[in-house]
């Protein structure tokens, strides 16, 4: 079972379980209220998610979305609390709102291309027969930024978008030094190929450049990047990114290039990303 890990006395979080995919939850906690990020991707999720918060004597005020795919906004019902999210991210959820969860709906937006394989298999295994989904409307909608006060840490709620999806948005606790990215910086899975473009990972990236991080989450990762994890991580996009516009999305000559660069053979994370920048590039 997945277990709430405390940060420092501020920051809470509920690891990822990529079986059902669920990502990361996780809690600032302030004097006076506590933000809760994401909704989780079931009522269950929501439930784990708020008893072990509740062994630490916490419970939360306020929720924030960091985008509106079906895994951060399932639980959302469960959590009963106020939501934030930008106008994008309602949007999707209004979709989300219209559809029908059986296996028969599921399967058929499969065959149609609107949801993936990966996705509808997550589903059917974390929701089980019984799929009664209920995602309300989030409380307050934002275009920009909107920051928080919770009474000695405050938290930026901020609109940055990326290929993975446009309604991307991030959280930033300025006196914890910790950005939440959601999973904004992971490919555009929406798609006929997974894929990065170098415009839209080049601009992200400045942008989280710009924050005094030294902690940084990815939803789907297993815990936080330390400042040089990230800065690693950053690199080998900042790197693929320009390959892929110098030598215009060609496999071979990027792969090449980029062993040389490192003085050795590529592993398969740096395979696998140089492959979603070849794919953004011919698309």
């Amino acid at each position: 079972m997945q277990t709430v890990q405390q940060l420092s006395d501020r920051i809470y979080y509920l690891p990822p379980y990529p079986k059902t995919d669920r990502p990361i939850l996780a809690a600032v906690v302030g004097d006076s209220r506590t933000l809760l990020i994401d909704a989780g991707n079931s009522a269950e999720h929501a439930k784990l998610f708020n008893q072990q918060l509740n062994v630490h004597g916490i419970c939360g005020h306020l929720l924030a979305l960091t985008h509106w795919h079906w895994d951060h906004v399932f639980g959302l019902q469960e959590m009963n609390l106020p939501s934030i999210a930008n106008n994008l991210t309602l949007q999707g959820m209004k979709k989300l709102q219209g559809y029908s969860w059986n296996d028969q709906a599921l399967d058929r937006r499969v065959e149609q291309g609107i949801e993936i394989p990966f996705c509808s298999e997550a589903i059917k295994l974390e929701l089980g027969a019984d799929r009664n989904v209920m995602i309300p409307d989030p409380t307050i909608t934002f275009d920009h930024q909107i920051k928080l006060n919770l009474g000695g840490v405050s938290c930026i709620i901020e609109h940055v978008g990326g290929d993975h999806s446009p309604d991307s948005t991030l959280i930033y606790v300025p006196e914890e030094k910790m950005l939440f990215l959601g999973d904004c910086l992971y490919a555009n899975m929406y798609a006929e190929k997974w894929h990065y473009t170098t415009e839209n990972i080049t601009k992200l990236l400045d942008r989280i450049d710009e924050f005094d991080a030294e902690t940084f989450f990815l939803s789907h990762h297993p815990g936080p990047f330390t400042k040089e994890e990230f800065s690693s991580f950053r690199s080998l996009l900042k790197t693929c990114a320009r390959l892929a516009e110098k030598h215009q999305g060609e496999r071979d000559s990027m792969a090449h290039e980029m062993a040389s660069l490192l003085q050795r053979e590529l592993n398969e994370e740096e395979k696998e990303i140089m492959e979603y920048f070849v794919n953004g590039f011919r698309i």
